[in-house]
């Protein structure tokens, strides 16, 4: 899984990325100081595998992870090559998702590309240079599709997907705002387009705003409002707080959290929020050698799931011994589990929840 860092220079995208990865990526006061995108990968918070690791004390312990990568800042005409444009829409292309980072503080000290604080002005100077790159893509496809069906009509479904969305961008509306159904959805499988990637708007919010919800912040409330007609998700952070949280230990963040008033840290949240926008959920495996969580999409099958760990196990596959997370917490020990009549044996059909804990059955 991977998500794209984006935004305009100078509000705050290499700082929650330091934040997020403690890489130590370039952040200065400077428009395009980062030029090559910085990668970084971040643990997923579970509480789950901790609990089975505090149980088994493993030889090893591997919980899930993220992939951020945080792109160059973008600028007004990069759809037409201003600044690093080209490079900026050819890195996000390569995104699973997107967090946009937009500034929601005022500070005399760090300058704007734009000279003055406007969220969503900012917000929708990279909507728009998204709509036109998508636009550019749209068109040709619709220019190939239309020549298609002179010698065979079947593509006038296709068309009828891209007239539709390109109607939509025309209009100033990222795709994803565009209801699809599931034929519709498959039309677009080798036109990937940069504004139906899902999306979390990350508020930079100055240090009195990190703790609750900032409803006194006009900026975070005028964004949230905004998201909400695309019914994507805003979380607000102070980055430059996260940023400093990330420095500590685990104890050391606990008290500063604390002295704070805040229960999770943002960075937290937004990892989880990440894991969630994609549909992504956990099954955890455990015992004395590991203990691991193991990524996989909503609505997969046992046997497929089983694959992640070994093919042989997905080929091999007779059934999966299951307990969920939350029977486990409730009875404390996988024997009072089963004493409970609480162990599952689950064949070939069963669709993974998440928190499972499983052993696999199988033989090859």
């Amino acid at each position: 899984m991977k998500l794209g860092i984006v935004g305009l220079p100078n509000v705050g995208k290499s700082t929650l990325f330091n934040a997020l990865t403690n890489a130590g990526a370039e952040s200065a006061n400077y428009p395009f100081c980062t030029i090559e995108p910085n990668v970084g990968v971040v643990t997923v918070p579970d509480k789950r595998l901790d609990f089975l690791a505090d149980m088994h004390h493993p030889n090893k312990y591997t919980p899930a992870v993220i992939e951020f990568v945080d792109i160059a800042g973008l600028v007004k005409g990069a759809s037409k090559g201003e600044g690093l444009g080209n490079q900026f829409l050819a890195n996000i292309r390569e995104v699973d998702a997107i967090l946009h980072v937009i500034r929601c503080f005022e500070d005399d000290n760090i300058i704007h590309v734009d000279g003055k604080i406007d969220p969503m002005r900012d917000l929708e100077t990279i909507n728009l240079e998204l709509i036109f790159a998508d636009l550019e893509v749209l068109e040709r496809r619709m220019d190939r599709t239309r020549k298609a069906m002179k010698a065979d009509k079947k593509f006038a479904a296709e068309l009828a997907v891209f007239e539709k969305l390109a109607a939509a961008l025309g209009e100033g509306k990222c795709a994803r705002t565009v209801e699809l159904t599931e034929d519709e959805e498959a039309c677009l499988y080798d036109t990937p387009l940069l504004t139906r990637k899902p999306v979390i708007y990350v508020a930079n919010v100055d240090e009195d705003s990190a703790g609750a919800e900032p409803t006194d912040n006009a900026a975070y409330v005028a964004l949230k409002e905004y998201a909400a007609t695309e019914h994507s998700q805003v979380i607000p952070i102070c980055c430059q707080i996260e940023a400093e949280i990330a420095e500590l230990s685990g104890e050391e963040k606990a008290m500063f959290l604390a002295d704070l008033g805040i229960e999770e840290s943002g960075l937290d949240r937004l990892i989880k929020a990440s894991y969630s926008l994609l549909g992504l959920i956990s099954f955890l495996t455990a015992g004395p050698d590991e203990c691991r969580a193991w990524t996989i999409r909503k609505g997969t099958k046992a046997p497929k799931a089983a694959g992640k760990i070994h093919s042989d196990i997905e080929r091999g596959f007779i059934r999966a011994e299951i307990v969920a997370f939350a029977d486990l917490e409730k009875y404390g020990t996988m024997n009072a589990v089963k004493e409970a009549g609480m162990l599952r044996s689950e064949g070939k059909e069963y669709i993974m929840q998440d928190g499972d804990i499983v052993f696999f059955r199988f033989n090859v």
